[in-house]
């Protein structure tokens, strides 16, 4: 299991209004090199977004599901990758004064990434969310209408 949290400057308010936006989820999520608004309205329950994730000659599609949304305080979703299986990504809000912690926790459910989960697995899971949680930092600290660049 990787869990890794940072301390962001803004109230959670303004947190769960970049992790509620749909068009912005491309801008703080690390992997995908495209998303798009799936069924429903995000972040509600059973609503999804759809990625492709591409590395080097490959071009992998994959759908992101809200499975638990509590509006200002924790956001659970699922990201289904075909036959590489899903994994589980738990954000949790609190407030800490004026900011506010994020604590993030993924582990792989189902498919090879369950089967194989290891320790090295739970490394690059440690790497992606350091670089996932700057970005989110970034959205929020910058205020709205800016973008991250990304790196």
């Amino acid at each position: 299991m990787a869990v890794r949290h940072r301390l962001v400057t803004g109230a959670p308010e303004k947190v769960w209004a970049v992790l509620a936006d749909v068009d912005r989820y491309g801008e703080w999520v690390v992997g995908p090199s495209g998303s798009e608004q799936g069924d429903g309205d995000w972040p509600q329950i059973g609503s999804s977004i759809r990625y492709t994730v591409e590395l080097g000659p490959l071009r992998l599609k994959g759908t992101t599901v809200v499975r638990i949304c509590r509006p200002g305080r924790q956001l659970e979703l699922e990201a289904m990758s075909g036959w590489l299986g899903s994994a589980r990504i738990a954000i949790e809000l609190r407030p800490w004064a004026a900011d506010t912690l994020v604590i993030v926790d993924e582990h792989p459910l189902r498919g090879p990434g369950g089967m194989l989960h290891n320790s090295l697995l739970d490394a690059f899971l440690q790497l992606r969310h350091r670089s996932m949680l700057s970005r989110l930092a970034s959205l929020v600290e910058e205020g709205p209408g800016r973008t991250v660049t990304r790196p």
